[in-house]
């Protein structure tokens, strides 16, 4: 499901103007986004957590020639699902 697909579904579920689903996607990106820069996680309960985590510094290998290389430290985003969301995905039922 691409964003278009995403907008169209909230509308349709929601009884909102696409117009005003889309607005309402665009900002919850922008909002999620801003909090993970700041180091804010974003837990929303049963669905799951926006969070960023760290990586270290690690050598790796340059698969075309060998060489090893640096690979500098890094921040990633990562989303960890809640509890409520895998048992909806694996078919659980309540």
């Amino acid at each position: 499901m691409n964003k278009t697909e995403l907008v169209d579904a909230i509308a349709k579920e929601t009884s909102l103007s696409k117009k005003d689903t889309e607005a309402f996607v665009k900002s919850f990106v922008d909002v999620v986004s801003k909090a993970l820069k700041k180091g804010d996680d974003v837990a929303l309960v049963g669905f799951g957590t926006f969070a960023v985590t760290k990586r270290a510094a690690r050598t790796g290998h340059n698969p075309k020639t060998g060489e090893t290389i640096k690979i500098a430290a890094a921040k990633t985003p990562k989303f960890k699902p809640g509890k409520a969301l895998k048992d909806l995905v694996n078919g659980a039922k309540k």
